[in-house]
């Protein structure tokens, strides 16, 4: 598999010139100006062919970062929902590391551009003195949440070239540690304010909006698989929606209950019949309702601070702890795939955690009467 060729040139210096040949692959070749280290070269290549190594190594010697990204759009894997976003963390990286080599691309390296990301100051929504939203650069650090995001985004490039393309031998990015996250906003509804929400949610000339709501708080789902939902993807007679389209990717059905569910079979009385969705704006029923103002004004109605249409996602989470539903229930619930996202509910399982606790030690330390030794007797 190895040869080697020794070389002598017109001013009399020898050296050693290695080649390494596989069937199917280009020919490995390096110079040296001793034969040990020739030898030990070609040890080196020829063991690293037979575990399958040497290969990937080449190739990430042949190819960039840059080009790896390219790939990646190329076979469509931006067609995700938050595609768009991801499209411009990867140009990002690009800019930074696009010239290097995927064998240069190492979690130090990868750690030092991680660091500028955090430095950067950030693109935030405010409002100008006509009261409209655009996003300005704010000199302000970026969140450890969205520093993961850029991480992640790589990650997912880093990992189609080890598995796809066969370029990177492993992922880089798995060897760069993450930044901390905050717990995020866990505000949640108390059940007077859930029920005045509800209460009040159709005081504003559009009842669509208390069934939308009803299903947010009943069922814990995303504003925006709701918005998208269909008509064809609600069974009235199952009482379920089956979400196909949502965050994860992955398909879960959301339990229809009261009062969303009566809400729910009353609004398909009225449905838009040219519109596919359970929820179409009435402007361009092609297009999902935008609640924005009818939240505002809720909010006022019922004198909320701090809230957000989010939060009644915490609200149903919370609602399902303290009702004795465990953690591994409430995150296939919310479509969580780990219960990582949900442990910030489990100080509520407290109470029950107690209770569960004193039972068993009732039983167990309760001396039996006669009457039980006679039953298991």
């Amino acid at each position: 598999m190895a040869s080697i060729e020794k070389r002598v040139s017109t001013d009399g210096v020898t050296s050693y010139r290695v080649k390494v040949r596989k069937k199917g692959y280009p020919v490995e070749t390096a110079t040296f100006n001793r034969l040990t280290d020739a030898k030990a070269w070609a040890a080196k290549i020829e063991a690293a062919i037979k575990e399958g190594r040497h290969f990937h190594m080449s190739a990430a010697k042949r190819h960039t970062l840059a080009e790896l990204i390219e790939r990646y759009r190329a076979v469509g894997l931006l067609r995700l929902k938050d595609g768009q976003h991801r499209a411009s963390m990867l140009d990002w990286w690009k800019e930074r590391l696009g010239h290097a080599t995927l064998a240069d691309l190492t979690p130090a390296c990868i750690a030092e551009v991680r660091d500028e990301i955090a430095s950067e100051g950030r693109m935030v929504w405010v409002r100008d003195e006509d009261g409209e939203r655009k996003r300005v650069l704010k000199d302000q650090p970026r969140s450890g949440a969205t520093v993961n995001r850029y991480l992640a985004a790589l990650s997912a490039v880093c990992a189609y070239g080890v598995k796809e393309l066969q370029w990177l031998e492993s992922n880089p990015v798995h060897r760069v540690s993450k930044m901390r996250e905050s717990r995020g906003n866990e505000r949640f509804l108390s059940q007077e304010e859930a029920a005045l929400v509800l209460e009040k949610a159709d005081q504003n000339g559009r009842p669509d909006f208390k069934v939308f709501v009803a299903i947010l708080l009943t069922t814990g789902a995303r504003t925006g698989e709701i918005l998208r939902a269909t008509w064809s993807q609600v069974d009235l007679e199952r009482h379920v929606i089956d979400l196909s389209d949502t965050k994860n990717g992955e398909r879960r059905t959301l339990p229809l209950v009261e009062p969303a569910l009566s809400l729910l079979a009353e609004h398909s009385k009225v449905r838009l019949l040219r519109s596919s969705l359970v929820f179409p704006a009435p402007s361009d029923p092609k297009k999902p309702a935008n609640y924005r103002y009818q939240w505002g004004k809720l909010k006022e109605a019922c004198e909320l601070v701090g809230v957000r249409f989010h939060d009644m996602r915490h609200t149903a989470a919370s609602f399902l702890i303290m009702s004795g539903a465990g953690l591994r229930t409430t995150a296939d619930v919310l479509g969580h795939k780990t219960l990582s996202m949900v442990q910030r509910y489990s100080h509520l399982l407290d109470e029950h955690k107690s209770d569960a606790a004193a039972k068993a030690a009732a039983l167990m330390l309760t001396k039996p009467t006669k009457a039980d030794d006679d039953k298991t007797a």
